[in-house]
């Protein structure tokens, strides 16, 4: 019994641990925000909520029919002009089954059908900006955690540097070699690399932190994203602003639920101008009816009188508009500037999505001039360090030199990386407005 208990304890905490340990890659985080986020399932509803808009509209094709089923018991008197009183009491019972179909509205169904059909699709690109949004998001706060990640190993290095000087320093000061002002810089040196360090954690798990949020976890505390592979240097890539603009007006939900609802505009025009041209609905039914009074002991009996009072109709109506205050011309002119006014949404989306493609190319532009400055500032601060480390050695320097070296360096790296990945993430949007995906991230 016990054996049991302790493979399952065992089994139980791996569990926990791999549970734990887990890493999420981009592709996951927002495969999980599209199930979870509220704002997606709010559309998702928004959608659903048009799909069916379309099968109630597809459904006035089909005639109704109704029933209706009438009891009535009545119970007083009347009085004759000669003066006599008589009871009235009855019973009389209706059935009548009718069904009616409009004929002709001027294709006011049909057009109604097609635009909800508009709005069906409208909702459909609705949903997917949302998405791609939210993927955007997701994509950059994941770029900020691997560059606080990168960041924290620069100053974890740094740190692991300091406190080797000040174990050198330790033992060179304790044989009387060095001086105690260079044993306690080397030790105020590995106090603030340590510090650096310990920020540089903190300011990934905020990262962390932000993005558990962004994806709405409720258990954020063991949350962890899977490293990408970065190139350590990167090289320029060259965009057309026109070419991106062209892929992205044939495929961005902003662009096509624009256009969408350019065509629920004009579809909702013609259904008001239906309101000028008559309308035919053809009608039949049939019913019966039984009647008895209490009075009447002679009276026929319940199936008698059904079968006796049995009755079928059928007919046609016109309803031909001749004068409605005006009312519908004033409609289809409103549907009219809704036209308008959807046409010149669409107008500002392109324009939004024209700014937007033109500012990631142009902040690309100048964040890689960036990187390349801050690369060869890194270079040199390496160069400078590397000097200034022999240097050392050979006791030309002092410790105050080399830390300036070394803070110069890791400050020279933590730019380096800043600017490479603020250069990656324009580039990665780029790449998204001209494919639709996050390429090479989220694949």
């Amino acid at each position: 019994m016990r054996i049991y208990k302790i493979i399952f304890l065992v089994f139980f905490f791996s569990f926990s641990v791999v549970n734990a340990q887990k890493k999420w890659t981009l592709q996951e985080c927002i495969h999980y925000a599209f199930e979870h986020n509220l704002h997606i399932k709010q559309s998702r509803l928004e959608k659903t909520n048009q799909e069916n808009n379309l099968k109630t509209a597809k459904k006035e094709r089909i005639p109704s029919v109704s029933a209706t089923v009438s009891n009535t018991a009545n119970f007083g008197q009347n009085q004759d002009v000669f003066g006599n009183h008589r009871r009235n009491d009855n019973f009389n019972n209706s059935v009548n089954i009718g069904a009616s179909v409009t004929l002709y509205n001027g294709s006011r169904l049909e057009k109604q059908i097609q635009k909800s059909q508009y709005e069906v699709e409208a909702s459909a690109y609705d949903l997917e900006r949302i998405k791609s949004d939210i993927s955007l998001q997701i994509a950059q706060q994941y770029l900020n955690i691997l560059l606080n990640r990168e960041v924290e190993n620069i100053n974890k290095s740094a740190y692991e540097n300091a406190q080797k000087v000040y174990e050198k320093a330790e033992i060179t000061t304790r044989v009387g070699t060095t001086a105690q002002t260079v044993l306690a810089e080397a030790n105020a040196s590995m106090a603030r690399e340590y510090q650096n360090m310990k920020s540089a954690e903190v300011n990934t798990k905020n990262a962390l932190f932000s993005l558990a949020l962004l994806l709405q976890l409720e258990d954020y505390k063991d949350f962890d994203v899977a490293d990408w592979d970065v190139a350590e240097n990167v090289e320029k890539t060259d965009f057309s602003v026109s070419e991106v603009l062209e892929k992205a007006y044939s495929w961005h939900p902003q662009i096509k639920g624009a256009e969408a609802r350019i065509k629920v505009s004009e579809m909702q025009t013609k259904i008001a101008k239906t309101g000028f041209l008559p309308s035919i609905t053809a009608s039949a039914g049939v019913g019966t009816f039984y009647f008895n009074s209490f009075n009447n002991d002679g009276g026929r009996n319940f199936g008698q009188q059904y079968k006796d009072n049995f009755g079928q109709q059928i007919g046609l109506t016109a309803n031909i508009p001749i004068f409605n205050k005006g009312i519908t011309k004033i409609q289809v002119e409103q549907a009219k500037i809704n036209e308008d006014i959807a046409k010149n949404n669409l107008q500002q989306q392109k324009q939004e999505l024209l700014q937007n493609i033109q500012k990631a190319e142009y902040t690309a532009e100048n964040n890689f001039e960036v990187y390349k400055s801050a690369v060869e500032a890194e270079k040199s601060s390496k160069l400078a360090l590397d000097f200034m480390e022999k240097s050392y050695q050979a006791g030309k320097s002092s410790i105050y030199d080399l830390n300036t070296a070394r803070n110069n360096y890791v400050n020279a790296q933590g730019s380096a990386a800043q600017a490479k990945y603020n250069y990656l993430y324009q580039v990665k949007l780029l790449e998204f407005y001209a494919k639709g995906s996050l390429v090479g991230l989220s694949e």
